[in-house]
């Protein structure tokens, strides 16, 4: 929602600023921020739908609805990304521009801080509470502060006679734009195909092979759902030990995945040592 609202008020003020200063480069930038209220949209409808309780269809609940908004957002970033690359080339082909006014620069410049105070505050928040959607909002705001320091960077060329600057600098905010697509579309695809991180499950596993009354592990997986964790794992014990005491080995693993690793999903299976 902060997003949404700090797109709202800088695509407007950018539009009209590129308007009456006369600077493409500015109205470019702001025609950006609009495209990027959807994504930011799509980002927070993802956000609301992963909030429902599990039902009938999702006993696991609906925490991937995150992810699968991360991933949208990555599509509209890329697609911006491309269109910035493909407007700078196209610019390069083309005849003189008036010279924009400075103070669009000004206003490029102001909108870029206003922007980087967005992004700081939705990646801490996205840290926060683990949210890989919330991220690629972050991420989004960041790419947004790179256009608007383009547009400044070409803004101020142009003064010097210097036009092809503003190409330059565009060529590079869009190959940025769309190195950040790239990796948000990775993260996310690798979490929906339950991708998981080798060094992170060798560090559960050594947590629960710790566990006083586990004498074996014969296989672990996890995956992530939504900003959870879901671990599946087979233990072995004491053969001889009773009902009771398996159930609560399995109580201490429980407890120790919580308070190590703040995992409370843990499917365990416990197996006589052989």
């Amino acid at each position: 929602m902060v997003s949404i609202a700090a797109y709202l008020v800088l695509s407007a003020f950018k539009l009209i600023s590129g308007y009456l200063f006369g600077s493409s480069a500015l109205l470019a930038d702001g025609f950006n921020n609009l495209t990027d209220i959807v994504a930011s949209i799509a980002v927070l409808v993802g956000l609301r739908i992963s909030r429902k309780p599990p039902d009938s269809d999702h006993p696991y609940g609906h925490f991937r609805a995150e992810t699968v908004a991360a991933l949208l957002a990555s599509f509209i970033m890329a697609m911006v990304g491309i269109q910035v690359i493909v407007e700078a080339v196209r610019s390069l082909f083309e005849g003189a521009k008036a010279i924009p006014q400075l103070w669009s620069a000004g206003v490029a410049l102001v909108c870029a801080i206003a922007m980087m105070g967005v992004y700081i505050y939705n990646r801490r928040l996205a840290k926060q509470i683990n949210n890989s959607a919330l991220m690629a909002a972050a991420k989004d705001n960041f790419s947004d502060a790179m256009v608007s320091i383009g547009a400044a960077v070409g803004i101020v060329g142009a003064q010097f006679g210097l036009p092809w600057i503003d190409s330059a600098a565009a060529v590079a905010v869009g190959v940025l734009i769309s190195k950040t697509a790239w990796d948000i579309f990775r993260d996310s695809t690798y979490r929906l195909t339950d991708g998981f991180d080798e060094a992170q499950l060798l560090d559960l596993r050594s947590t629960i092979a710790r566990t006083p009354g586990v004498e074996g592990i014969k296989d672990i997986k996890a995956r992530v759902h939504g900003n959870h964790v879901l671990v599946d794992v087979v233990v072995e014990v004491d053969a001889s030990i009773s009902v009771m005491e398996g159930h609560q080995i399995s109580d201490s693993i429980e407890e120790r995945m919580s308070s190590r690793h703040n995992i409370m999903n843990v499917q365990i299976h416990v197996e006589p040592k052989s």
